[in-house]
């Protein structure tokens, strides 16, 4: 449905019948997750990776809608700006963002090299940057869009050896928050989503001790799962009121 102001102004434009998703580090894990969640609700979906290229093409065989496997270094603008091109020749032009592509190299600061703490930074900061930089003009030429950055509850949280890991995922919903001001009346929407501690091949090899002591002071004392999270994408998709939001499915961890 076309939104309008009271005096006539079109601010939004209709969804797309078949919305182009672009999900970045979408090889495994969350953003795996999330990009069969959007085929699910009927995209188009673009799936980023840097190294993994084996794992993006797996999760694009599990898609039942048109999809396309792309690679970029998203710390570096040139090389997203080139995986943007490939998309919109590919599938179109991008109407749905999940910057979910981050690293974690944690370390306290005092015994931290620069050069990894700034590794982090380019990464997840610009990184977002980068994505959302790439597909917002025609997002807002065409008065659609809906932008989804992949935050963490260690920006909400202090958690000792991640100042690099916090810093750029507070960046990013600073980044979240305001640009959502810059777009909302153009019919773009920007939020971000906070998941939780989740099974993934990180924590694959976790003790049960490690598992008791990183649940035990949650108010939902137990792991999620990236299919948990995922779906947690379609509330932004229809709702074109809803922006400069964080949504924490953490099991309460943002409440400690």
């Amino acid at each position: 449905m076309t939104q309008s102001t009271m005096d006539g102004r079109q601010i939004s434009a209709p969804r797309p019948e078949k919305p182009v998703a672009l999900v970045t580090g979408a090889s495994g894990g969350f953003g795996a997750a999330v990009a069969i969640e959007l085929d699910r609700l009927g995209c188009r979906v673009a799936l980023h990776y840097n190294s993994a290229a084996d794992g993006a093409r797996e999760v694009s065989e599990q898609l039942t809608n048109d999809s396309t496997v792309v690679q970029a270094n998203v710390g570096d603008w040139e090389s997203v700006s080139a995986m943007h091109r490939r998309i919109t020749e590919q599938l179109g032009e991008v109407d749905i963002l999940v910057s979910n592509a981050a690293i974690r190299k944690d370390a306290l600061m005092m015994s931290q090299a620069p050069d990894v703490w700034a590794e982090v930074i380019q990464t997840n900061l610009l990184g977002t940057f980068h994505a959302c930089r790439a597909v917002l003009p025609s997002m807002v030429k065409r008065r659609w869009g809906r932008i989804i950055n992949v935050v963490s509850p260690s920006a909400l949280v202090a958690t000792s050896g991640q100042t690099a890991y916090a810093a750029s995922k507070s960046g990013v919903i600073a980044l979240t928050r305001t640009l959502a001001t810059e777009c909302g009346r153009r019919g773009v929407t920007v939020n971000a989503i906070s998941p939780g501690f989740m099974e993934t091949r990180m924590t694959a090899n976790a003790t049960d001790k490690f598992r008791q002591n990183l649940t035990a002071n949650l108010p939902v004392p137990r792991l999620t799962t990236p299919e948990e999270v995922a779906p947690t994408v379609g509330v932004f998709l229809d709702n074109g009121y809803l922006t400069g939001q964080v949504l924490s499915v953490d099991g309460g961890i943002s409440l400690i």
